[in-house]
Formats: C-alpha cells, sequence, structure tokens
C-alpha cells in the first residue's frame, strides 16, 4: 500500500509514518505548501491513502488547510487527519480544520473527542501517541548531556500568562520545583526557560538552560541522566514524551494522573509525584540507588513495546477498513 504523509517536521515523520513501513507498506513524505512536490507526488507516487496531521507549519492557515483539501478532493484519495493537539485545541484548531481541508476520518488522541467529530458528521476513532525504536532507543552515556536531571520540554510563559492553572503549569511546579530549590542539577532543553520566573518564583539557573535540542538527539540525553522529568499535560491522556523517555530507557518521574496509571505501574515503570512533598521524597531515595533505578528503567522498558508506533499503525488500518475508509484487498 502507499501512502503519502503532507508533513516534514521531524517531531511527526520519524513515528506514525515509519510504523507503517515496518508493515511492508510504501510511504512518501511531502510538504503541501510546495505545489510543484505536491502534484507530482499525488501524480508519480499514486497514494492510496494520505495522512496529514498535528499543527504543523505544513497546515497552520487556512489558506493552507484550504491547499490540502483541494488537492485530496481533486484526487479522490482517502485522506485521513490525526488531531494530534486534542483537546486542548479542537474547537480552535481540529473544527476548523476539517471544515477547510475536509477529510474522510479522523483519529483523535483524545478518546473524549471521538464523539464531537461523529456529532459533526465525520467518522473518528482514537489513536494514542507512542514511540518508533529507531529513534527512541537506548544508547551509552553521552558526555554533552550528563546531568543529574533533565527535562526537554518548551515553557510556554504566554500558555501560562493566560492559563497558568492549566495542568501543564501545575506538573511543572510539582516536578521542578525541587529541583530548583535544592540546586540539583538539572539540564533544560527546549524554548523560553528563561521566561518561567512567575511560575517557579525564582530563575532557572542559565547555564542549566540548553535551548532547542533537534528531536533526534532526545533519546541521548534521556539514556545520560539519572532522572528524566516528564510533565503532563492532561489528567486523561499522556504526552508522546512519556512513551518516547521509557522507549529510549530513561527513568522517568512525571506527574500522577489516572492515565499514567492505567497504562504504567508506578515504582515498576517509572515514578510519579502529586505534590512537591512526594517529589523530594523520591529523589531523596531514588538517586543513591542506581540498582533500583536500573530495575525500573528495564522493567519500563518491556512494558512500553506494547505503544509502539509500528502496533499504532497496525490498529489505524484495521479500523480504516472497518469504518470503510479503504478497501481491505488494497493491504
Amino acid at each position: 500500500m502507499r501512502i503519502l504523509f503532507l508533513e516534514t517536521h521531524p517531531m511527526w515523520i520519524f513515528g506514525l509514518p515509519n510504523g507503517f513501513k515496518d508493515l511492508g507498506h510504501h510511504i512518501k513524505l511531502a510538504d503541501p505548501n510546495n505545489e510543484p512536490l505536491l502534484k507530482e507526488a499525488l501524480k508519480e507516487f499514486q497514494p492510496h491513502l494520505i495522512f496529514s496531521m498535528g499543527w504543523t507549519p505544513a497546515n497552520d492557515t487556512p489558506e493552507k488547510q484550504e491547499r490540502i483539501g483541494n488537492y485530496t478532493q481533486a484526487f479522490g484519495i482517502p485522506h485521513v487527519y490525526w488531531a494530534t493537539e486534542d483537546p486542548g485545541y479542537t474547537e480552535v484548531f481540529s473544527l476548523p480544520y476539517l471544515e477547510r481541508a475536509k477529510p474522510d476520518f479522523v483519529f483523535t488522541i483524545c478518546t473524549q473527542k471521538v464523539g464531537v467529530y461523529e456529532n459533526s458528521g465525520i467518522g473518528a476513532a482514537h489513536l494514542d501517541f507512542g514511540y518508533h525504536p529507531s529513534v527512541h532507543y537506548p544508547t551509552h552515556p553521552h558526555r554533552q548531556y550528563t546531568s543529574t536531571a533533565a527535562l526537554v520540554a518548551n515553557g510556554y510563559p504566554q500558555l501560562y500568562e493566560k492559563d497558568p492553572a492549566h495542568q501543564r503549569f501545575t506538573s511543572l511546579k510539582t516536578l521542578v520545583e525541587p529541583f530548583l530549590d535544592e540546586k540539583i542539577e538539572t539540564n533544560f532543553y527546549g524554548r523560553y526557560w528563561d521566561q518561567m520566573k512567575k511560575l517557579f518564583g525564582k530563575n532557572v539557573p542559565a547555564n542549566w538552560i540548553k535551548g532547542y535540542l533537534p528531536y533526534p538527539e532526545a533519546n541521548k540525553v534521556y539514556s545520560s541522566v539519572k532522572i528524566v522529568i516528564g510533565v503532563q499535560n492532561k489528567m486523561t491522556q499522556v504526552t508522546q514524551r512519556t512513551y518516547e523517555i521509557l522507549a529510549s530507557g530513561g527513568f522517568l518521574l512525571t506527574t500522577d494522573t489516572p492515565e499514567v496509571r492505567r497504562l504504567f505501574v508506578p515504582g515498576k515503570d517509572l515514578l510519579v509525584s502529586s505534590s512537591r512533598e512526594e517529589t523530594l521524597q523520591l529523589l531523596r531515595y531514588y538517586l543513591d540507588r542506581p540498582d533500583e533505578r536500573r530495575k525500573i528503567c528495564e522493567h519500563g522498558l518491556e512494558t512500553v513495546k506494547k505503544h509502539s508506533y509500528t502496533i499504532r499503525a497496525k490498529k489505524a488500518l484495521e479500523t480504516l477498513c472497518t469504518r470503510k475508509v479503504i478497501p481491505r484487498h488494497i493491504l
């Protein structure tokens, strides 16, 4: 089967597309804003299925979204949209995207939004984040990434100004403040960490701020520190980095949520905390116990295997066949 992904952003092209490759399908990536190359991809590759996803530079304006809709409809190829910004931006982004890009089916990372799409007249199903072992796997420690702890994320000070009660910032205070207060060396990868004093009540030390980290480099960080901090943005779903950190053999400290507990076992696969005090207790216990950290990393690495993008891709195709978006005989 030939599948065309209208995406070139590193955050997305190493994940689900590779899952389809593992299943033996032919994958092509194309920037929908490069019209000559898009036309060439549609005519020469002749895809059986088109995927678009997320809120990325490929589809971040109404004009770009309408272009995607015009081309996919003109060629009559089934178009599937993966709504990776749900539930926070369903009304702001995803629903307007459906009007303009006119996909034939929607996958969403948020189970609660499936009914919203169905009620709007388009078929929908849940498809969660995952990881792919070609980019997230354990490595030996790398000297340039060595530290006691690390956080790979963006600060988002503008979102904090608008919504300081957002789960993301509750998570950050619970998990990160103890590292700052106790002066436990922590490398911050990502943007805007020099603008988060209002959240923490103090500045992140300048020498801890490492800036942008290329996506394929993240597993080296996860494999090179004693503790990887992983925030959760919602109580009802987990972030993609949750899977990626565990698949990289990282020792994950994350927010205690019902969804984390449904998917993983605290104390066996990862650590969870619901308060600053609990975070401090976990730090004091595990920092000096490398053997216990190693056992948890090994168990988490095994548990996360059922969340690979190969398994996600298989589920997606089965769903699309069952819902008659694509015929089964082309698989």
